[in-house]
């Protein structure tokens, strides 16, 4: 176990923000930054659109983790780690219900995880079937999810250590006997455009329907939305799916970006729906901060139930909810570092409430129109084609959350005869980690600046996402985000700020042409 679960005041904030998460939370050595790119201390002057990937910490949610680090300083000579780590988390849980606009919903539970891989893997292993009836689980292709998901959701360790610090070897069983069966359904063809949801709906039905003949247990996973900005499948196929075969289909809603307006989130529960949510995301609070919301429908057949003991690896007993069977399995420890990631995200989330619907409906459709004109005006860049965000009818688009807050692109080289190429996977993940290696080192890009002088600016993406092949060129689209970090902004004194935000985003895509433009040379 971590040092952390020894003596957490004997680390300063910053450290104990890496702690209680897998291996993807560790630093590089070389540049500071974790794998996703991010720093555990506030970096002001990064222009931040990653959002879909990951987001350093920002100023205010750094203040809020490290004020609460020293309040559990001072209160440990009164309680111990573990008592004091639930009732922090308890709060949290109560305060996370209130701010998602769905704390009057009877019977609703959350149980926290450091990551939504975590998430994943602990669904799985609640609904999982026998061995001789294992679980179907219907998911979405890796590359619009997460390399990962499928190995946790199939029963197996995705990481060289668990979230709790135990070391683990990779794509092994995480044993306990339940059996699982992962199909996965893609919902990009093989140019990168999207299927159609018919197709989509189709190869889903054929498989649910085969699994109800044999009496077999089906979770379904709905992305909304994905990491280039796709709901799948149709939600009023899912919907439909649901009320007809209620006994055979259980459905995780995969919102792990948590781009979606409290309505939006109140009218999956109320489906019945099991609800994967991050703070890491569109929140922007610091990675591994994973929740899972699981109405009071699912919660009454899915509390007595105790899968396997392997969780103790993934899982606290206070991360459950106290009157669940299997956190009488599950070691009474405290997970700080989880504690304060999501202490952080809280003040994002805090922040971003406190501003009008329709402030943020204003920001962001500018926003979109800003950054897709520049998109489509760009030689360089080549716009993934997405559906429209429609979850009717499930729900209505009044909220802002039908407005694209994910903007994908693919890159263009200039090729023989005018001809534009697209850049390879390899070639695209060099621009990007160009990008990074300019936060790194602290000095950013030149570029043109006001009245002829030149100008610098240190920015960042979103991962590179695989999203099939053009010409035979296997391609990656980079994620410009919108985040609710950057709409706090926007909106401050009275919206002054919003151009300001859509111009450093427009500078960011100035720097990836550069950066194009330079890779050609």
């Amino acid at each position: 176990m971590h040092e952390l679960l020894k003596d957490f005041r004997l680390l300063p904030t910053e450290r104990l923000l890496l702690d209680g998460g897998d291996a993807r939370i560790a630093l590089d050595p070389s540049l500071a930054l974790n794998k996703y790119g991010c720093s555990p201390i506030p970096d002001p002057g990064v222009a931040a659109f990653a959002s879909s990937t990951a987001s350093t910490i920002s100023e205010p949610s750094f203040a809020a983790a490290d004020r609460l680090r020293r309040r559990l300083a001072t209160n440990i000579h009164n309680e111990t780690h573990e008592a004091l780590y639930t009732r922090e988390l308890n709060r949290i849980r109560q305060e996370l219900l209130y701010l998602c606009g769905v704390s009057d919903m009877h019977g609703l539970e959350i149980i926290f995880a450091a990551s939504g891989t975590d998430l994943h893997l602990i669904a799985a292993q609640m609904v999982a079937g026998s061995e001789l009836m294992p679980t179907l689980i219907i998911m979405t292709e890796s590359d619009e999810t997460g390399s990962d998901v499928s190995t946790a959701l199939s029963g197996q360790h995705f990481s060289t250590r668990s979230a709790l610090g135990f070391p683990t070897i990779e794509k092994t069983p995480i044993g306990g006997g339940n059996a699982i069966e992962v199909v996965t359904v893609p919902v990009r063809l093989a140019n990168g455009n999207p299927r159609q949801p018919s197709a989509v709906n189709a190869e889903i039905e054929t498989l649910v329907t085969g699994s109800a003949k044999r009496g077999q247990r089906v979770l379904l996973i709905l992305i909304d939305l994905s990491k280039t900005g796709l709901i799948s499948p149709d939600l009023g196929y899912v919907s439909a799916l649901h009320r007809r075969l209620p006994e055979t289909v259980d459905v995780l809603v995969d919102a792990s970006q948590f781009r979606m307006a409290q309505s939006t989130l109140r009218a999956y529960l109320n489906q019945g729906f099991i609800v994967a949510m991050t703070g890491s995301k569109f929140v922007t609070g610091p990675a591994f901060s994973g929740a899972l919301l699981i109405p009071s429908s699912v919660a009454v057949r899915l509390r007595g139930h105790r899968p396997s003991a392997a969780l103790n690896l993934y899982s606290a007993r206070a991360d459950w909810p106290d009157n669940w069977a299997v956190a009488e399995n599950l070691a009474n420890i405290a997970n700080f570092g989880l504690l304060l990631r999501w202490e952080a995200a809280l003040e994002e989330l805090r922040m971003f409430r406190s501003v009008p619907d329709a402030q943020v409906k204003s920001f962001l459709k500018a926003f979109a129109d800003a950054v897709q004109n520049r998109l489509m005006s760009d030689p360089a860049f080549d716009p993934l084609p997405v559906s429209p965000i429609v979850r009717t009818p499930l729900i209505d688009a009044s909220g802002w959350d039908h407005i694209p807050t994910i903007f994908s692109f693919l890159l263009y080289r200039p090729g023989p005869d005018h001809r534009k190429v697209h850049l390879s996977r390899d070639q695209t993940l060099q621009i990007y980690q160009s990008m990074q290696a300019n936060l790194a080192n602290g000095n950013g890009l030149p570029l043109p600046g006001l009245n002829g002088k030149p100008a610098r600016l240190r920015c960042q993406l979103g991962q590179p996402a695989a999203c099939g092949n053009r010409n035979g060129i296997p391609v990656s689209a980079l994620r410009l985000c919108a985040s609710a970090r950057l709409i706090v902004e926007a909106t401050s004194q009275n919206g002054a700020k919003a151009s300001a935000v859509i111009h450093r985003a427009l500078a960011t895509l100035d720097t990836t042409a550069l950066l194009v433009k330079c890779h050609n040379e």
